[in-house]
C-alpha cells in the first residue's frame, strides 16, 4: 500500500510541472494578445509605408499621373548626385554638434556634480531638459531671431567691443552650418544631462570613497568610476542624438531652408524638395530608402563601437567553459 501511495504521489508530482507548463504557455499567449493592437498599429503605419516607399522608388511618378517603371534608375541617379553626397556630409557634421559635443559637455558637468553638492539640482535638470521637449519649430524661430543681423547675439558682440565679428550668422556661407549645428547642441544637451544625472544617482557612493582613499584625483575618478558606470546611459543618449542628427529637417527648414546656397542642405531637405517642389515622388522615395539604410548602418556601427565589452568577454568565457 505504501508503494502504491508513493507511486501515485510521484505520478502526481510528475504531472504537475506539465500542467503548470501548459498553463504558463496559455498565459503567455494571452499576454501576446495584449500586444496585438500595438503590433497591428506598427505594421500598418511603419512597416507597410517602408515597403511602399521601396516600391514607389522603382517608378518615375509625379504623385498624380500614372507612373512609369524605371527599376533601379532612381537609386542610381541619387547615388550619382553630388548634391546628395554633400548633404550626407552635412549630416555627418551635425553628428558632432548633435551628439559628440552635448555628450562631452554633459559628462563634464556630471563629473563636477559627482564631486560637489549642487543645491536645486532637480530644478536645473528640469530647466535644461526644456529645450528637448519644445517644438522644433519654436526652437528654430527663436534662434533665427537670436542669429539675426539686429538680434541679441550681434547686440551682445557690439556691447563687449567685438562688433567686427557681428554678421548675419544664418546667411553667411562660412557660419550657417555651425550656427545651425549649435542649435542642435543646445537642444540635445538637456537630454544627455538628464540621462547622465539619473545614472549618476545609481552609482554607490562607496565606490567614490574607495577611489578617493586611494588618492584618485578628478580625472582618475571620472575614468575609473563615473564613465564606466554611465556606459548604458551614454549608449542610449548617443543613439538618440545621432538619429536626430541624421534625420534633421525641421530646424534646417525653419532656419535656412538649406541655404545659403546648399551650405546647410541635408538629405531630408532633398526628400521634401523632390516630393513637393519638383514632384519627383519616385526619386524622393529612393532618397528616403537610401537614407534609412544609411541611418541603420551608422547606428549599427555605433552600437558595435560602444557595446558592453564586459558582457562580450563574459559570453566568450562561458562559451569556452561549455
Amino acid at each position: 500500500m505504501t508503494v502504491i501511495d508513493s507511486a501515485v504521489s510521484s505520478g502526481r508530482t510528475a504531472t504537475r510541472p506539465g500542467r503548470r507548463g501548459r498553463l504558463r504557455t496559455r498565459y503567455d499567449w494571452a499576454a501576446y494578445l495584449y500586444l496585438l493592437p500595438a503590433l497591428v498599429f506598427y505594421i500598418l503605419f511603419l512597416v507597410r509605408p517602408v515597403f511602399e516607399s521601396i516600391w514607389i522608388a522603382l517608378f518615375d511618378w509625379d504623385g498624380i499621373t500614372p507612373s512609369t517603371w524605371v527599376g533601379g534608375a532612381n537609386f542610381v541617379s541619387v547615388l550619382q548626385d553630388p548634391k546628395i553626397w554633400e548633404a550626407v556630409g552635412h549630416s555627418l557634421i551635425f553628428i558632432v554638434f548633435y551628439a559628440l559635443i552635448p555628450t562631452a559637455l554633459a559628462l563634464l558637468f556630471v563629473a563636477i556634480i559627482s564631486r560637489i553638492r549642487v543645491r536645486g539640482l532637480a530644478f536645473f535638470r528640469a530647466v535644461l531638459f526644456v529645450p528637448y521637449i519644445l517644438s522644433t519649430v519654436v526652437v528654430a524661430i527663436a534662434w533665427r531671431w537670436i542669429y539675426a543681423l539686429d538680434g541679441p547675439l550681434n547686440g551682445f558682440l557690439h556691447l563687449i567691443g567685438l562688433g567686427d565679428l557681428a554678421r548675419a550668422w544664418l546667411g553667411d556661407f562660412n557660419t550657417a552650418l555651425p550656427a545651425v549645428g549649435f542649435i542642435g547642441t543646445w537642444v540635445m544637451f538637456g537630454l544627455a544631462f538628464v540621462l547622465f544625472v539619473s545614472g549618476l544617482q545609481n552609482i554607490p557612493q562607496e565606490l567614490y570613497e574607495a577611489v578617493r582613499l586611494d588618492g584618485a584625483g578628478f580625472v582618475r575618478e571620472f575614468f575609473t568610476v563615473t564613465l564606466p558606470a554611465l556606459r548604458g546611459e551614454v549608449r542610449v543618449a548617443l543613439v538618440l542624438m545621432v538619429t536626430a542628427a541624421l534625420r534633421n529637417f525641421d530646424i534646417v527648414w525653419n532656419t535656412t531652408s538649406g541655404g545659403p546656397g546648399t551650405s546647410t542642405s541635408v538629405p531630408s531637405y532633398y526628400i521634401y524638395q523632390e516630393a513637393f517642389t519638383v514632384h519627383q515622388v519616385g526619386r524622393a522615395s529612393a532618397i528616403a530608402v537610401l537614407m534609412t539604410v544609411f541611418i541603420l548602418a551608422v547606428i549599427g556601427l555605433l552600437m558595435w563601437l560602444i557595446r558592453d565589452r564586459d558582457a562580450v568577454v563574459t559570453r566568450v568565457r562561458k562559451g569556452k567553459a561549455a
